[in-house]
């Protein structure tokens, strides 16, 4: 009870401190907060982010393997990747037809991708003097809305029929519909896209999260239409749908399908790539913890010069107050009652330097918030701001504090 009261004794008379002192202490606690706000606004950053790329992955759905020539990552292609053969319209069909546990497959063709010369040439869709360029433009099964999770908002995807006979209609994103239709009614439409005519038949519901781009800007036609037009583009992408629970065994036996398929020896790697949500996330989470890491060390400079000037304003604290020391060492006062002052004050400075930081990172946050910017504070960020903040005082503080409480109390009165 007794220390409890010395603490909130000891704290009071920091606060008192600080509000005689107010720029001096600002200015000396400047690098903390700092510190702490760029520490947190990072991390908030990379938290939101993080987690826009995970629900942006999964709405294309959880249960979903991506099947394609190359690993799916964010890394670069090696050349072996580059040169490897495209998936066919034949190994979907055959993922489908013959693994248990996958309950169906879409299959998209677009144009040959990684070759090293370049993204493909963009192609233009047209509808009365408006003009858009496309970036995703594909041809897909009709098993497309099922398997990938997409939303019709007005009309209807296209069915079997319309692709056996290669019929010209089209389905458009949410984005792609705004561009070309602002007034809305884009179901009945005849737009241009390369000089063929397409009806438009359904356009997508708007997707909660785009964070990884590209999301709200699909053109999508019939499968056999795509290959009817662009009848060299081969580059075929297979998203396979399996049962609740049963990834990893859908993983594997589209693993041994793929393997005897493309003819790939038992003692050499796959020549595709598997890849789920979950995979990704992982890859970008790993990524972001060296960013992280990076953040960590630069943050910590700043900090480190706080605490300098924590110890150099103590120290010139210790020299000011040295005759107070003399007199409450005169009547009783113990090394450790002077000690635990003079650390309690350095704690209560930086860790309101803290406080400052923290408040500057969330309104920083709300900030990017309200401009659709990703960024999400947790709560451990901020007890962590806080936490190290004190820990800053706390180190840097020793020093002082030992320096008053060793203090001859007779040399101490005799100081003017």
């Amino acid at each position: 009870m007794m220390r409890s009261k010395l603490m909130r004794e000891n704290v009071r008379m920091a606060l008192e401190t600080i509000a005689t002192h107010k720029v001096r202490s600002f200015l000396t606690v400047l690098g903390v907060v700092i510190g702490v706000a760029v520490a947190i606004v990072v991390a908030s950053i990379l938290i939101g982010f993080e987690d826009g790329v995970q629900q942006s992955l999964n709405e294309f759905g959880v249960n979903n393997l991506w099947v394609f020539r190359f690993n799916m990552s964010f890394g670069r292609l090696t050349p072996e990747e580059r040169q490897r053969k495209p998936l066919t319209m034949e190994d979907g069909l055959a993922i489908r037809d013959n693994c248990p546990a996958v309950k169906n497959v879409s299959i998209n063709v677009f144009p040959r991708q990684g070759t090293g010369h370049g993204p493909p040439q963009p192609r233009i869709a047209r509808y009365k003097g408006k003009e858009v360029t496309l970036t995703n433009f594909y041809g897909a099964l009709p098993s497309y809305v099922e398997v990938e999770n997409g939303s019709i908002q007005d009309g209807r995807f296209f069915g079997d029929a319309e692709d056996l006979h290669r019929a010209d209609v089209v389905a458009l994103a949410y984005d792609i519909t705004k561009a070309l239709f602002p007034n809305g009614d884009a179901v009945g439409k005849e737009i241009q896209i390369d000089g063929n005519t397409y009806t438009v038949i359904g356009t997508f519901e708007k997707k909660k999260n785009t964070t990884l781009g590209g999301g709200d800007d699909d053109v999508i036609i019939p499968y056999r239409t795509y290959r009817k037009r662009y009848p060299l583009d081969d580059e075929h992408f297979v998203s396979a749908q399996s049962y609740p629970g049963m990834k990893a065994q859908a993983e594997d036996q589209i693993r041994g399908i793929l393997r005897v398929r493309r003819r790939v020896p038992f003692d050499k790697p796959d020549n595709f790539g598997i890849s789920s949500a979950e995979q990704l996330g992982q890859q970008f989470r790993d990524i972001l913890s060296k960013i992280v890491l990076l953040i960590v060390s630069v943050v910590s400079i700043g900090l480190l010069v706080g605490g300098v000037g924590v110890m150099n304003i103590m120290l010139m604290a210790v020299t000011e107050r040295t005759r107070e020391i003399g007199v409450r060492k005169a009547i009783g006062a113990r090394r450790r009652d002077i000690s635990m002052q003079f650390i309690t004050e350095a704690m209560t400075l930086t860790g309101a330097g803290g406080v400052i930081g923290v408040a500057i990172a969330l309104a920083i946050s709300l900030l990017m918030r309200a401009l659709h910017f990703p960024s999400l504070v947790p709560a451990w960020a901020i007890f962590v701001g806080v936490g190290v903040s004190c820990s800053v005082g706390l180190f840097f503080g020793i020093y002082p504090a030992v320096k008053a409480a060793r203090l001859d109390p007779v040399i101490a009165l005799r100081y003017e």
